[in-house]
């Protein structure tokens, strides 16, 4: 049986808890995927304004779930082998911290480790307008191998509701993955 695909989740203070939630279950039913995911204390925060979710509902979604105080956790550490890290949402705060590499919490850390590592960081910024800090930070990730996947809609796929549009941004970071999806959405030519 092959190893099992470990994909780590921070969830960091921006608005955006529900494309973590989306992308949590999403793994969940995928046979064979093993889920790490970290809640910030602001992630936390954002759950009880965005959601009706309780954070024991977030850990019955997790594999494992880690305190982001935790620096001492298997995930800050690169011999522990995983496939890759997304950060939904991503604070400009952690954008920043990862940009300088400052891995004061587990969830910098871990997406320092992925990167000494050389293995698929993905974040979904979720700021607007951006300033000049803020792109400055994401082009200095990029040019480093961060896929940076905002959540900007599509309407070529004619979305009708909100879980719609949260699908197809849940898609392509299924994509950037690797992850085989069937989630609608994909162009399909004029």
């Amino acid at each position: 049986m092959p190893r099992k695909r470990k994909i780590v989740i921070g969830v960091t203070g921006a608005s955006g808890t529900i494309y973590a939630i989306d992308l949590m279950k999403k793994l969940k039913s995928i046979e064979n995927v093993e889920t790490h995911v970290i809640f910030s204390a602001w992630a936390k925060k954002n759950l009880q304004l965005e959601t009706n979710l309780s954070l024991a509902d977030i850990k019955g979604l997790a594999d494992y779930f880690y305190s982001d105080s935790d620096l001492g956790a298997t995930i800050a550490s690169g011999s522990f082998l995983t496939n890759g890290m997304v950060i939904v949402p991503a604070s400009m705060k952690t954008v920043a911290s990862i940009a300088v590499g400052i891995g004061d919490n587990l969830i910098s850390r871990a997406a320092d480790v992925t990167l000494k590592e050389q293995r698929k960081l993905i974040m979904v910024p979720r700021e607007t307008p951006l300033n000049t800090i803020h792109l400055e930070n994401m082009t200095k990730l990029s040019k480093m191998g961060v896929q940076i996947i905002p959540p900007i809609p599509a309407f070529y796929n004619n979305p009708k509701t909100i879980q719609d549009l949260i699908d197809h941004q849940t898609m392509k970071e299924l994509d950037a993955l690797g992850i085989e999806n069937d989630l609608n959405g994909r162009w399909e030519g004029i």
